[in-house]
């Protein structure tokens, strides 16, 4: 154990990544900085030391992936509980998110005389940005909650630590199947919300404001080109990334018990909305310069 002075951590700061299987924390429950002149640098500092756990851990997972023997079973359990039990949210919120936005595209551009164009702007949104993003928010807060709940459980009763000593390395056997499945399971849910979001404008737009359904699929279908579709599915590997590893990390630094396993999942959430929202800008700025 490495003790960091009292003035330059943060709350349940965490642990350090080495050269072989994942280290033992090297700090303490810290308390948060004490207000003073130098807040907001130590503020900055504890969010830079949060960010290069974060890269280190990914690095690592990166590399558990190419080493033997390959967690098939684990993955498919995990797909399970990130992709198949998240099926049933996804498609509720996109519905309603599909309808709500109909009926605002629709009464806006009805004011201009374009009300035709509804099926070309809702489906450009969905395709773009809609879909993905607001598939990875929801999902991610409820599969990134639940990761940091499961192995934050497991870091507070020293689980973590038990696969330790048996040789084997807590980032292959934890964090490796969770970023797999997310990764895998993300471009499908979000497929599916397109689909169903789609289909919700569709069905309001059709019972309250008299636009044939074959008319706003088809206006739909000839506005969307494939590069609008990629670019929006693509971002969804790089959703479910983030969703797993930072549901992962938060739960590997958990500590003081049933309390901090709360704290944990709470800030997993919050960090994982926002992770996802500056990711969504630049990806989108990185992804409209390949597909234009």
């Amino acid at each position: 154990m490495v003790d960091r002075p009292s003035g330059s951590g943060g709350p349940d700061s965490g642990s350090m990544l080495a050269d072989g299987p994942l280290s033992t924390p090297l700090m303490k429950n810290v308390p948060p900085p004490a207000p003073g002149p130098g807040l907001w640098l130590r503020k900055v500092l504890y969010l830079v030391d949060q960010m290069g756990i974060v890269s280190l851990l990914t690095v690592r997972t990166a590399r558990a992936f190419f080493t033997r023997p390959f967690e098939a079973r684990a993955i498919v359990y995990q797909l399970e509980s990130v992709g198949v039990k998240s099926v049933g949210i996804a498609s509720v919120t996109a519905v309603f998110i599909g309808m709500v936005m109909a009926v605002q595209f629709a009464i806006s551009l009805q004011k201009f005389g374009a009300m035709e164009y509804t099926g070309r702007v809702l489906g450009l949104s969905f395709a773009r940005e809609l879909a993905p993003t607001l598939t990875a928010v929801i999902v991610g807060g409820r599969v990134g909650a639940g990761m940091a709940a499961e192995v934050g459980s497991m870091a507070v009763t020293e689980q973590v630590d038990a696969i330790r000593a048996l040789g084997a390395d807590p980032v292959k056997k934890l964090v490796l199947p969770r970023v797999a499945a997310s990764v895998i399971a993300m471009p499908i849910l979000a497929m599916l919300a397109l689909v169903f979001g789609f289909s919700g404008g569709m069905a309001v737009t059709s019972s309250q404001f008299d636009i044939p359904p074959e008319f706003f699929l088809r206006t739909a279908l000839n506005s969307v080109a494939m590069s609008d579709y990629l670019s929006g599915i693509c971002k969804t590997p790089f959703f479910g990334a983030i969703i797993a590893l930072v549901g992962c990390h938060f739960g590997l630094i958990t500590t003081g018990g049933t309390e901090g396993v709360g704290k944990a999942t709470t800030r997993t959430v919050v960090v994982i909305s926002i992770a996802i929202l500056i990711a969504d800008f630049f990806l989108t700025k990185a992804l409209f310069w390949v597909f234009g």
